[in-house]
């Protein structure tokens, strides 16, 4: 019954997404990915592997556990209800984010200084996913699917706070480890993805009587049948019975 309800893509891809991500978590843990490699430098040549590979890699079990969780819960919803376009905005969002990201310049916000910074991490991808679910229902107003912007609004609405440097809120004695360029990569290209495919799958469904001239025979002839059956309904009442029934009413509103 369930599979056809849910799916399959919708537990096949995020499992092997998190298999990748756990995966390349082990092989930084032995020794295969040292230093910055497999990151995101912006602008260094060196760093547009990254654009492929730091999605997958991770700096602490924390880090891992953290992005895992949302990644679960936002492609499964994205494989769930929008399978036709699912790969596309996976992909697209994956490498349009970590092209993004390699072009921002990383400034430091107290100095307005370049810093040379290493980039790893699923929370760009994260951003996407959250984004255009939220934006894609909205555009298509599908009931359906505005309930799943609502839902990732409800989890997921505290994500706006990072697409911000921390230094902006806190006084820190030195610069944010956490990305805040790849958040706000993830969420600008999930809003644009939301809008290019946004006349594709599910939409608001319009009734056939919503339709401008939309005229059916066999409604009018009901209509008219009813009006025959039933004279009365359509009999205005005599003045003078008007007049004696809002009397009747403004005296009992006296009392």
């Amino acid at each position: 019954m369930l599979k056809n309800v849910i799916h399959k893509n919708a537990i096949i891809n995020p499992l092997l997404m998190l298999g990748a991500m756990w995966l390349g978590y082990f092989l930084q843990t032995q020794g295969f990915f040292s230093s910055c490699f497999g990151a995101i430098i912006p602008l260094l040549p060196e760093g547009l592997l990254g654009i492929i590979t730091s999605p997958l890699l991770h700096g602490s079990i924390d880090h891992i556990v953290g992005n895992s969780i949302p990644i679960a819960v936002l492609m499964c919803l994205l494989y769930q209800f929008y399978p036709l376009v699912a790969n596309k905005v996976f992909v697209m969002g994956w490498l349009a984010t970590g092209l993004l990201l390699w072009i921002l310049p990383p400034i430091d916000m107290m100095t307005g200084e370049y810093m040379y910074t290493c980039t790893i991490g699923a929370s760009g991808v994260v951003y996407v996913l959250a984004f255009f679910l939220f934006f894609s229902g909205v555009f298509k107003w599908n009931m359906t699917l505005l309930t799943i912007s609502l839902l990732v609004v409800l989890y997921y609405g505290s994500l706006i706070w990072g697409m911000f440097p921390e230094e902006l809120f806190y006084n820190m004695p030195e610069p944010s480890k956490i990305s805040w360029q790849a958040h706000l990569s993830g969420a600008l290209v999930g809003s644009i993805l939301a809008f290019v495919f946004k006349n594709i799958g599910d939409k608001k469904k319009r009734f056939i009587w919503e339709f401008p001239n939309y005229y059916s025979e066999k409604d009018d002839k009901l209509w008219q049948e009813y009006k025959e059956n039933h004279p009365d309904d359509f009999l205005e009442l005599p003045y003078k019975k008007n007049e004696d029934l809002w009397d009747h009413l403004e005296e009992i509103r006296r009392k």
